[in-house]
């Protein structure tokens, strides 16, 4: 540890008593309850402002779109310290209604059992929510005067999803759109935490993520008057550009490497044809990639990687009616660990925890993409207890309940402490 704190530590002892397990656990119950999928997080964002307002902080309600909202928080200090907004989304990265996911984790009704709370949104990112709320209700417990500002905002729209062709609506955005109206709407605090489920991780970095759409056309003929012309089939030419994409995939994921991981490429979609109609060829052929980008390259790199691999497709195949588009660029994020935000979360970490937070750099993408752009030095650090398994998303309420305390202690060394 480099540092060390400069919370007189009786306060320090004092803002750890006045977190409230019970009340913190009711409460993830509560919003695990109430279904938020993106698109409809308005109940979601309801119940957030009435459990600001009951804290008597100032409350900003920021309609996104209809029946979406933003809700902040702002307990403001007395002026001249740092202020620190803790971010959240509030929408879920499933509905619960899918019938292939059966685990009590990805439901909208709340379980605890055996010291763990099961539920969809615990995992991502309900729990750290709740984390905040109680982490400004343990400050104002402990009767702490801060000179900066503490800003919980729970935010619509951020889970990866994208409109594109059919797939439109309100359901489809997300990828930072809560976030971007936040800060295009004046909230800007000086940094920001962002719970994502980190496993209490401090996540430095993440990268981006590009998607793109190739595509070929072929010819739409019954069955009986293909032949000899099989080759005009826009799935057949799809199946023959698949093996130079393959290769240019595994060639990124090794060239654009970072941080021990591989700059991974997901086949997320293909379609063509008509399945109710089977005995007409597929006029046309579409593949869909996410390519993560490492925060060390410009999207607009990448994007000419790729583009270039299409290229060569389409000279080499002119008459394919080859398309090429990209559709989604939300770049990496990073944050240096030499900010004070790390190394008050080093310091109380350790406290709580009995050692430093363990680094890692991920393939997800947050809302650091959106804050960052704006100046906004964004930490990824939040609750969660391994990966989602068969069972869904579930959090350790030790885990919750001691990030927590990290977070009081964390706002009352980054913000300041009236004497």
């Amino acid at each position: 540890m480099t540092s060390k704190t400069n919370l007189d530590p009786q306060l320090a002892a004092r803002l750890v008593a006045a977190v409230d397990e019970p009340s913190l656990i009711a409460m993830c119950c509560d919003v695990i309850n109430i279904p938020s999928p993106t698109g409809s997080e308005l109940a979601m964002a309801q119940y957030m402002d009435a459990a600001l307002r009951q804290l008597g902080v100032q409350v900003t309600w920021q309609e996104v779109e209809e029946g979406r909202a933003n809700v902040i928080g702002r307990w403001a200090g007395s002026g001249g310290g740092r202020n620190l907004m803790f971010n959240g989304h509030m929408d879920t990265s499933n509905s619960g209604d899918e019938d292939f996911l059966t685990g009590i984790g990805y439901k909208t009704h709340a379980v605890v059992q055996n010291g763990f709370i099961y539920g969809l949104g615990i995992y991502n990112m309900k729990g750290a929510l709740a984390c905040y709320v109680h982490a400004l209700k343990a400050l104002q417990k402990a009767g702490v005067r801060l000179k900066g500002d503490v800003i919980v905002a729970a935010v619509a729209g951020e889970i990866e999803k994208a409109q594109w062709g059919e797939f439109k609506g309100k359901e489809y955005r997300g990828y930072g759109y809560g976030t971007h109206y936040l800060v295009n709407h004046g909230i800007l605090p000086d940094m920001c935490i962002l719970g994502e489920p980190t496993d209490t991780h401090v996540v430095l970095e993440h990268f981006g993520s590009m998607w793109v759409r190739i595509s070929c056309t072929g010819i739409y003929v019954h069955t009986a008057f293909c032949e000899n012309r099989e080759e005009m089939n826009s799935i057949r030419r799809m199946y023959e550009l698949m093996d130079p994409i393959l290769k240019w995939i595994a060639d990124w994921e090794q060239r654009a490497a970072y941080g021990g991981r591989k700059a991974i490429v997901n086949l997320g979609g293909i379609r063509g044809g008509h399945a109710g109609r089977a005995s007409r060829t597929p006029e046309k052929t579409d593949l869909f990639l996410d390519v993560r980008v490492p925060p060390n390259i410009p999207m607009t790199e990448a994007r000419r990687d790729i583009q270039q691999v299409f290229l060569a497709l389409q000279k080499q195949h002119p008459d394919w009616g080859l398309e090429f588009e990209t559709y989604v660029s939300v770049p990496g994020a990073r944050i240096s660990e030499d900010h004070p935000m790390i190394g008050a979360i080093d310091i109380h970490h350790a406290h709580i925890f009995g050692k430093l937070p363990e680094r890692d750099v991920v393939t997800w993408c947050s809302d650091a993409s959106v804050l960052t752009r704006y100046a906004v030095e964004t930490v990824n650090y939040g609750p969660s207890s391994g990966p989602r398994d068969k069972e869904g998303e579930k959090v350790e309420i030790r885990t919750l309940v001691d990030i927590t305390k990290v977070y009081a202690l964390t706002a009352a060394e980054l913000c300041g402490v009236e004497p």
